[in-house]
Order: structure tokens, then sequence, then C-alpha cells
């Protein structure tokens, strides 16, 4: 499968109203989600996990408790490509299928 071509923080960011640009010098977007609890927090993730392996493009993200804080970047495209809107645009929807709260 090709790779896809960076499109860049800014024009992503026009297509994901909920994501934000990060601070520093990477071409990246930035996310945090908040759930219930740990459970659906890791329901979440769990969803995500299976389209990033079958994508083969995985977030930067971290949890504690009920919050999941993620990061995309397309790393072999040097910032942020369609494949990094496609994961956030799927974590939008799987977040709200899974209760997370604004």
């Amino acid at each position: 499968m090709a790779r896809p071509t960076k499109i860049g923080a800014i024009d992503a960011l026009e297509m994901l109203p909920d994501w934000s640009d990060t601070p520093g010098d990477r071409d990246e977007i930035a996310r945090t989600f908040r759930f219930a609890d740990f459970n659906l927090a890791f329901a979440f993730m769990t969803r995500v996990a299976l389209l990033a392996e079958k994508r083969d493009h995985h977030p930067e993200w971290r949890n504690v408790y009920n919050v999941v804080e993620v990061i995309l970047t397309t790393h072999d495209a040097g910032g942020v490509t369609s494949l990094d809107v496609e994961m956030a645009q799927f974590m939008d929807r799987a977040a709200g299928q899974t209760g997370a709260t604004p």
C-alpha cells in the first residue's frame, strides 16, 4: 500500500474541529478524550488499536484512568497526512459511541 503524502496540520484541522495543533516544531494534531471511567477509556483504545493495526498507522497516546491523550502524525511522511485525518475521524466516532464527555 502506498503511503499518503503530507497535507499538514493546518489543512487537517479544517476537517477536524475538535482537534488542535501542538506546540513545538513537529507537524502533528492532538486531542484529549475523557470518559466516565477506565473501562470506557480502555474500550475506546481497543477499538482504535484494531483499526491502527489494520491501517499500519499507530497513534502516540497516553492513558491515565478515564483520560486518553492522542497525538497523530505520519512519521515517514514528516507530518500530518490523510491517514491521520482518517484515524482522527474514526476516533471521534468511536469516542461518541463509547460515551466520551467534552
